[in-house]
């Protein structure tokens, strides 16, 4: 079941453990033309930096090549607000898998242009967590 995320993207509780979520995320992210530059284990990091335990959770950073190179070919500062994160949690005994909303994350740019581009970056996305 997807659920929509108001404050920053779109997310959805999958009926996975978390290990193989975290896979299938990468599969289906990768599927729709995503490569994920990025894999950040928040747990191992907030123990290894400051010997707390925490949750499993992973940031993906994934890029589409394609859309990257078109947004900075109009606007070079863009890459300020790349690569579009995935998330892989977690909570009340279940996994959630969300990726953020680029049309809002974008929206701080001001241009349509960017705009539109984003809608299709939250179409891929979208397409990526519902079939996980």
């Amino acid at each position: 079941m997807m659920e929509s995320n108001d404050k920053y993207g779109i997310k959805r509780a999958v009926p996975l453990a978390f290990e193989e979520a975290l896979e299938k995320t990468k599969e289906a992210l990768k599927a729709e033309g995503f490569g994920v530059l990025t894999e950040i284990d928040l747990k191992a990091k907030f123990k290894e930096k400051l010997d707390e335990d925490f949750g499993s959770y992973v940031i993906l950073g994934a890029c589409n090549p394609q859309y990257a190179f078109e947004a900075l070919g109009k606007d070079m500062d863009i890459g300020l607000l790349l690569p579009c994160n995935v998330v892989v949690y977690e909570e009340n005994s279940s996994t959630v898998v969300a990726a953020i909303d680029a049309k809002k994350m974008l929206s701080v740019t001001g241009s349509d242009e960017l705009e539109q581009f984003a809608g299709d970056v939250n179409e891929m996305l979208r397409r990526a967590i519902e079939s996980i």
